[in-house]
């Protein structure tokens, strides 16, 4: 009888503590009052919290897509950790995708709605990227990405007149593109396509407008990675898009200090003004809930990597 008094208030005690465990969209939350950014004081809860709120604008970059993560399960004052394989963990509302590599077949997350996105929070992540293709159409990417990384020595007007330039090379090109804060130093120039090319295509591409911009702005751009080529310039990092590679999803919450966010813009609101310390876990819920959507017209712009679009960087 007392084992199974003990049993008894054993189960109770757990019981307890689940009941005091605060839920966000149903997923219940553990070490909820960690602190997770020390310098912002927030907190594991906040960070759920912030995922609930700016889900459903988040979703459609999310959806179907294979995810990899940051995991921070102590916060930034201890080691984090990138992680592309779900392997035997349940996090709650998350499903997998199995996805040949050279490694063999691995489990990859996907997160279809807000639950997985909280629950990637309670799983401690901070940081959501994503392929630029669907895990049903996974050789055939929607999504191009032009990362420009800029020197830190850089003032941020350079890096607004670089995406501003990128846009008008593309323009030039028929092509539609549309841009966000990475949360970090630097900007993404995105452009949605239709699922018709391949990943050499895409990459091919990407590529040649790199090096177009470094050969008609050499004091400016660099085509090359390594900080010894990126002194003064911006880097064009166009090997985001390939078979495997990832960007930050917009909305997600980056691994650093501030809790800044890599926050979809309209190219009319990018300026020197507007500052990537601007928008943190602590703004961007309201941005989402009072403003226009900046990226409304995403979705209805995928376009085809155009034989003429191919043929003007071709041979760069």
């Amino acid at each position: 009888m007392h084992k199974r008094a003990e049993t008894r208030g054993s189960r109770s005690a757990v019981r307890a503590r689940k009941a005091a465990q605060p839920a966000v969209v149903g997923v219940r939350i553990t070490h909820a009052e960690r602190v997770v950014y020390p310098d912002a004081n927030v907190t594991k809860l906040m960070v759920a919290d912030y995922y609930a709120r700016v889900g459903e604008r988040m979703l459609p970059y999310v959806a179907g897509r294979p995810l990899s993560v940051m995991r921070c399960p102590d916060g930034l004052n201890a080691p984090c950790f990138f992680q592309k394989h779900l392997a035997r963990y349940a996090v709650p509302g998350v499903g997998i995708v199995m996805i040949d590599e050279s490694t063999g077949r691995n489990p990859y997350p996907v997160a279809e709605s807000v639950e997985a996105l909280v629950g990637m929070a309670q799983w401690n992540v901070l940081e959501l990227h994503a392929w630029s293709s669907s895990a049903r159409a996974l050789d055939r990417p929607d999504t191009l990405v032009l990362d420009l990384d800029p020197d830190p020595a850089l003032p941020w007007a350079a890096l607004v007149q670089a995406a501003r330039d990128t846009r008008a090379l593309l323009e030039s090109l028929d092509m539609v593109s549309f841009v966000k804060t990475t949360g970090g130093k630097g900007l993404h120039v995105v452009v949605p396509l239709e699922r018709r090319s391949s990943w050499d295509e895409a990459k091919a591409f990407a590529r040649g407008v790199a090096l177009h911009m470094a050969e008609a702005w050499p004091e400016r751009f660099t085509a090359t990675s390594g900080e010894e080529n990126r002194r003064r310039k911006i880097f064009v990092d166009y090997l985001r898009n390939a078979r495997g590679a990832t960007a930050v999803v917009p909305y997600s919450l980056r691994a650093r200090p501030g809790a800044r966010v890599a926050t979809p813009l309209s190219w009319s609101e990018l300026s020197a003004k507007t500052t990537p310390a601007e928008f943190t876990i602590a703004t961007v819920p309201d941005r989402v809930r009072r403003g226009k959507d900046p990226w409304a017209d995403y979705a209805k712009s995928a376009q085809r990597l155009t034989a003429k679009a191919l043929r003007a960087v071709r041979g760069r």
